[in-house]
């Protein structure tokens, strides 16, 4: 009883001895052109990693001279703030002394300021209103 095994639809016993070598060729042929694509591959990174270097390093320039750049900006709008602030409570300072020292004259100028306010106001929602058709 001869047991035989299939594969590709073929039977080992099929497969004469004649037919090895040129398997084991093909087989070889097969490796040498796996490594070959390996070798290239590897060539391939190497010649590549000085240029992703540099790419590298002019990424970090370019960081380095941004945050060169807002450091300074940063700085100065920190000074505006505070004079902002600074002036901020001079105006309030000076504005309650002034009220305090002629209430009638202060809620006399708010009352104009808000007739000037309300007349800008309605000047500009009139501008925006759908034109009214004539009456007949």
């Amino acid at each position: 009883m001869e047991s035989t095994v299939r594969d590709n639809n073929l039977t080992t016993t099929e497969i004469s001895q004649d037919s090895v070598g040129p398997l084991n060729r093909a087989s070889s042929s097969a490796h040498a052109a796996v490594d070959s694509i390996g070798g290239a591959a590897d060539a391939a990174a190497r010649r590549a990693k000085p240029a992703i270097d540099r790419v590298v390093a002019m990424a970090h320039h370019a960081v380095d001279t941004a945050a060169g750049a807002a450091v300074p900006t940063a700085n100065w709008l920190s000074g505006q703030g505070a004079n902002l602030k600074a002036t901020q409570k001079k105006v309030v300072t000076d504005s309650r002394g002034y009220i305090s020292a002629n209430p009638l004259k202060a809620v006399a100028i708010a009352v104009a300021a808000g007739f000037a306010l309300s007349g800008v106001m309605l000047f500009f929602r009139r501008g925006k209103r759908a034109p009214t058709p004539p009456s007949a």
